[in-house]
């Protein structure tokens, strides 16, 4: 894969891992990966969110958000970082482990489907439903329209 490629694809299971509950994570993952140890954290901080006026103009500062992060490293010697968030520490924990052994060609495929895999098909059905349910409450004034003539 070219670094772009491998830049891609961990974004995409970084983004499925920070949306993902400590719970959901430790209940697909754990049993799957060995041991890890920590290098930074889990600690709790704050970063600046920035929004843009009208999504392309001038940015502008919209306010705090409160983040977790933590780095871990395997026994080979992987790395794996994790920021999430919200104030949930063992989310962050399992997430950067989960990283580092995704990074990792012996454990990728596996966890792909016995992590990875399960978490994103639970996020895509849990949005899937709220659109759904956001449709059920749609008002079609078209129709309204030519109901009345």
């Amino acid at each position: 894969m070219t670094d772009a490629a491998e830049q891609t694809a961990r974004q995409r299971w970084m983004a499925v891992l920070a949306r993902a509950g400590s719970a959901e994570i430790e209940r697909v993952a754990r049993g799957l990966i060995p041991g890890w140890t920590r290098l930074r954290g889990p600690e709790v901080g704050l970063v600046m969110m920035q929004g843009r006026a009208g999504g392309t103009g001038q940015a502008f500062n919209v306010g705090e958000a409160t983040v977790v992060r933590c780095t871990v490293r395997t026994a080979e010697g992987l790395v794996g970082h994790a920021y999430c968030l919200g104030r949930d520490l063992d989310q962050a924990e399992w997430a950067a482990a989960v990283d580092a052994y995704l990074q990792h060609p012996d454990w990728h495929d596996r966890l792909q489907d016995a992590v990875i895999g399960p978490l994103a098909a639970g996020q895509a059905e849990a949005r899937a439903e709220t659109a759904r349910r956001a449709a059920a409450t749609q008002v079609q004034f078209f129709t309204m329209a030519t109901m009345r003539s």
